[in-house]
Order: structure tokens, then C-alpha cells, then sequence
């Protein structure tokens, strides 16, 4: 595995990001291409910043923080009539919602 430090002696060149950019399809001005070379080499610096960290005895995590489950459970509870749900709609039709077209579908 290649470390980030071997990619820093290396500059990101304009014509790196250049080259992704044709990858990606992307149409990028010379203005555009000059400050994603300068973001990504700083991107770089970051992880090669990282890299140099002591990391001994510090256990993999996939999330910074303990996570628990945070979703309520599913119970059945009061819920509203039908009647006092389609007052409020704007465009009730036939007790449904009407909505505008999606996507250019015809209404």
C-alpha cells in the first residue's frame, strides 16, 4: 500500500487534475483546474499529517463515537382522521393528494 507521503514528493500537477477531470467528464476552466491542484495537494498535506501520528494500541473504529441505536420503537398511537388530514391538504381529489407533475409526466 502506497502511503500519501509518497504522492506529496510528487505534487499534484495541473495536468493531474487535468487528466481526472477528462476522466470524470468534467469541463473545468484553467482558473478551476489551478485551485483543485492547490486543494488536493493541501488535502494531501492533511493525511500526510496524519500518517505521522502514534497510533500504537488505538483500537480501529468505524465512528468516532459510540453509537447506539437511536430510533424509537414501533408502536402503534393516536393518529388523525382521515376528514381532518385532507382539510389541510391544498388539492384533496378523491382522498388522495393531489400533487404537481414529476419529472415532466402529464397530470
Amino acid at each position: 500500500m502506497r502511503l500519501a507521503s509518497e504522492f506529496v514528493t510528487k505534487r499534484i500537477t495541473i495536468e493531474d487534475v487535468a487528466h481526472v477531470a477528462r476522466l470524470a467528464c468534467l469541463e473545468l476552466s484553467a482558473d478551476e483546474i489551478e485551485a483543485f491542484a492547490i486543494q488536493l495537494a493541501a488535502v494531501l498535506d492533511h493525511i500526510v499529517d496524519i500518517e505521522t501520528l502514534d497510533l500504537e494500541g488505538v483500537e480501529p473504529t468505524s465512528h468516532p463515537l459510540t453509537l447506539i441505536n437511536v430510533l424509537r420503537s414501533d408502536e402503534e398511537g393516536p393518529t388523525l382522521e382521515l376528514d381532518e388530514i385532507m382539510n389541510e391538504a391544498p388539492f384533496p381529489e378523491d382522498e388522495q393528494f393531489r400533487v404537481p407533475p414529476v419529472l415532466g409526466e402529464a397530470p
